[in-house]
């Protein structure tokens, strides 16, 4: 299972949340302490947010400990939103194109979890992208299949209910076939503007988020585990909840999979 972390809020340097902190995300890629997998050594990514309306992005296959133009990237860059993803693969190949996060327009996604039987169903999974989108499915993750699928489901202008109805016709296709687990989906993206996350699973195991209001940086990080072992005012996201940061507000709700209205 894979490891990330979001920050939104007053412009920071990026290693301040991949690089520098004592359990940082480079930290959680040689040695994670609340994933199925210890080690997230199938490539990285980050999408940043600066000038441009579209997210800078830098993706690569190395394991994130052992790239240094990953560690220099994140000394220099300075961003108010960014997304930063390590992964360790749940079957697909270890490419370029299928590390997060993932990209279009504006908006970027990234994911931990996974979808059952994904190896079975994924035509069926394809198919489900509009037409007008497939020409951005570049790699062969269900993550990225469940990102432009919600594109279709209408994601920009209603997140939550794209969100709750892409889980559902997923977790319907893993229950066709009857493979476990039916849905583990922790996500976090943005449209640039806000940060929103997700927290979800069919069983009792989904994967971990948390988040924090950090006093030295000014701005919110999200996270799959805690930055720093043994710090204790992280908040944890309930299972089930879809949550929303722009600006100082943070807005939680029930995440409740249905039919697209």
């Amino acid at each position: 299972m894979c490891r990330w972390a979001a920050y939104i809020g007053p412009p920071i340097f990026i290693e301040d949340v991949v690089t520098r902190p004592g359990h940082s995300l480079i930290s959680q890629s040689v040695c994670a302490n609340e994933a199925k997998t210890e080690t997230n050594g199938d490539g990285f990514g980050l999408a940043w947010y600066g000038e441009h309306v579209e997210p800078g992005v830098y993706r690569e296959t190395h394991p994130a400990w052992s790239d240094p133009n990953l560690t220099s990237l994140a000394r220099q860059v300075k961003s108010p939103l960014f997304l930063a993803h390590v992964r360790a693969s749940t079957g697909s190949a270890t490419s370029r194109n299928n590390c997060h996060p993932f990209v279009y327009k504006n908006w970027s996604f990234m994911h931990n979890g996974q979808m059952g039987g994904y190896d079975k169903l994924r035509k069926r999974v394809d198919q489900m992208i509009p037409d007008e989108l497939y020409a951005h499915r570049k790699g062969a993750t269900d993550s990225e299949a469940m990102f432009l699928i919600a594109i279709g489901n209408g994601l920009f202008k209603t997140p939550k209910k794209a969100i709750e109805a892409t889980i559902f016709q997923l977790e319907a296709l893993a229950w066709e076939v009857e493979e476990t687990p039916y849905m583990r989906f922790a996500a976090a993206f943005s449209d640039g503007k806000r940060l929103y996350a997700v927290r979800y699973a069919s069983d009792n195991f989904a994967p971990t988020v948390y988040y924090r209001k950090s006093k030295s940086l000014g701005g919110y990080a999200v996270v799959s585990e805690p930055l720093e072992i043994g710090q204790e005012d992280w908040t944890a996201v309930p299972a089930s909840t879809f949550m929303e940061i722009e600006g100082d507000q943070v807005i939680t709700s029930d995440l409740l999979p249905n039919r697209c209205c």
